[in-house]
């Protein structure tokens, strides 16, 4: 299980579940377990959240491509990093051939998609 912090947990439940299209699986004041596939995400309420400069949770995906312009027609802006060579969709390829692209929260945490170049 891993956990994500949130200042509104309606929210981000609302996005997780309706823009990310996650399965919300628990829904109580204290939390909202989603099902990210074979992990469960836990957003959890904090009151002072400062996101922090990295990535804090990622998803290996398929088809990167699809699934960048899937989320962009979905209202996510992926993020571009200043001395990073990404695409015109804001993906990444890595001299070993993986596709990374990030993308914020509605509370600024950093969030991934990678396609492995190995499948």
């Amino acid at each position: 299980m891993g956990f994500i912090p949130v200042r509104d947990l309606p929210a981000a439940r609302d996005w997780y579940g309706g823009v990310l299209g996650l399965h919300v699986v628990e829904e109580t004041p204290f939390a909202v377990v989603i099902d990210a596939a074979a992990t469960q995400l836990r957003l959890t309420p904090v009151p002072d959240l400062v996101p922090r400069p990295f990535t804090i949770a990622g998803w290996r995906v398929p088809d990167i491509r699809a699934t960048v312009r899937a989320l962009t027609d979905a209202g996510v802006a992926f993020t571009r990093y200043d001395g990073v060579d990404q695409d015109d969709l804001g993906i990444w390829t890595t001299p070993g051939g993986d596709q990374i692209a990030w993308f914020a929260d509605p509370d600024g945490n950093t969030l991934s998609l990678t396609t492995f170049a190995s499948g």
